[in-house]
């Protein structure tokens, strides 16, 4: 991303059970408004809510968003007579 914020492709886009998950790490030189505004557009756009959040010591912030799997049944099957 343009602000420096990096997506974990290993555990990115991890499924387990009935939630998405996806791991966010945010820089120590991202302003606490900045991911703020991030987070929040995720939420609003993306249907994301916030796992877990963990600050490190070097001030780097990583983020495990989550949500739920939607699974669709086919209505295309054999018409019961």
């Amino acid at each position: 991303m343009a602000d420096g914020t990096v997506r974990d492709r290993r555990s990115g886009w991890d499924t387990h059970g009935q939630w998405e998950y996806r791991v966010l790490r945010i820089p120590p030189t991202t302003s606490g408004g900045d991911a703020r505004r991030l987070l929040t557009d995720e939420a609003e756009y993306g249907r994301w809510e916030l796992a877990r959040l963990r600050l490190y010591a070097g001030g780097e912030r990583r983020v495990w968003l989550r949500r739920k799997i939607i699974r669709v049944r086919s209505t295309l099957g054999d018409p019961l007579d």
